[in-house]
């Protein structure tokens, strides 16, 4: 800890900020991979069923038990889902109520469709402030990624 304060202030925010960087790269993010999944009380098919989820529904894990992982969901609902249900396929969800699938990645381009609060939308490409993704059956398009959550 004395090293610490020996530190020059500047690389000690330094490394509060890789600390920090380090810490939000680590969220490990999963979709469900079936038409239709169990989200349960606990770590078994004993436990109740809480929430049916659909294909491609992403979730955050912060836990594990055996072949079960503990979850959560945009809306802070939490869970257990058997890992063998879930991969890595990139999905996000739609926080806002009716977001606008653009064009482009700008609010200036051309709105080519829209999603409701709660639709799973595929992941086609990341940008910092913008996603481009893809409604099941239907169009592409960039949504502000303040309006989604999800990887």
């Amino acid at each position: 800890m004395s090293f610490l304060r020996r530190l020059p202030p500047f690389l000690m925010l330094l490394a509060f900020c890789l600390a920090a960087m380090a810490g939000a790269q680590a969220r490990e993010m999963v979709s469900v991979q079936r038409d239709e999944v169990n989200l349960r009380a606990g770590a078994g098919t004993r436990h109740e069923t809480l929430w049916v989820l659909s294909r491609g529904y992403p979730l955050e894990v912060t836990g594990r038990k055996g072949q079960w992982l503990h979850v959560r969901d945009f809306e802070n609902d939490t869970g257990w889902i058997f890992r063998p249900l879930v991969g890595n396929r990139p999905h996000h969800v739609v926080k806002g109520q009716v977001v606008n699938l653009r064009s482009s990645p700008s609010t200036r381009t051309r709105i080519v469709g829209k999603a409701t609060r709660g639709e799973v939308l595929r992941t086609l490409e990341r940008r910092p402030q913008w996603v481009k993704v893809q409604q099941d059956d239907g169009p592409r398009g960039w949504v502000a990624r303040r309006l989604l959550w999800g990887w």
